[in-house]
């Protein structure tokens, strides 16, 4: 008989960021247009081994990469687009002004709706819209709240990879002793 053993201690993996976010879309030009007007990415070189249609953007040390699907709504029952809804699946991005972000959605005539998240007097605005093939977008200053980790590790210096101390011991995940050196270095910025 085969023994199974369990494994209670799980380590992260070594995690750095979110790289990019691929979204199918009907025309490719299209919504290059609107992540460059609207959200301020640039288009990048992609390698020259796709024989697809796409693009690749890049700003806010993130990407986005697009695919041409022309038959996008062969594969969607939903003809008419959905109502922007703050609960559904989206994409939200910082930024440093939500006025600013309203206005120009106004002056290019785009429907948005508008929600405030508030927790122990701190208060977050937050402004939903559609990109042109209905993938949901959030434009925030979500920075207003803190991240508090809800882990229970107890953190110690030690180094990482990048040769700067991080807190946290090895038991605890990547993930954790990340949040915790920049919750400690953001506390370092607020006490000076």
């Amino acid at each position: 008989m085969m023994e199974i053993e369990e494994v209670n201690n799980y380590v992260s993996l070594p995690l750095l960021s979110l790289n990019h976010v691929s979204l199918l879309c009907r025309s490719v030009w299209d919504s290059m247009r609107f992540y460059e007007e609207v959200l301020g990415f640039i288009p990048i070189k992609r390698p020259s081994s796709f024989k697809f249609n796409g693009a690749w953007l890049y700003n806010y040390n993130i990407g986005i990469h697009l695919i041409e699907n022309p038959l996008i709504d062969d594969f969607d029952t939903i003809i008419e687009p959905s109502p922007i809804n703050p609960k559904d699946n989206h994409i939200s991005f910082q930024c440093r002004d939500v006025e600013i972000v309203k206005g120009r959605l106004e002056d290019m005539g785009m429907k948005y709706v508008t929600a405030v998240v508030e927790d122990e007097g701190n208060t977050v605005d937050q402004v939903f819209f559609h990109d042109p093939d209905g993938y949901m977008i959030e434009l925030c200053n979500c920075e207003n709240i803190p991240i508090l980790p809800l882990s229970p590790c107890l953190f110690k210096p030690r180094m990482s990879s990048f040769g700067r101390a991080v807190f946290g011991p090895a038991k605890c995940g990547f993930v954790e002793n990340a949040m915790m050196e920049s919750l400690s270095m953001d506390m370092l910025d607020i006490s000076f």
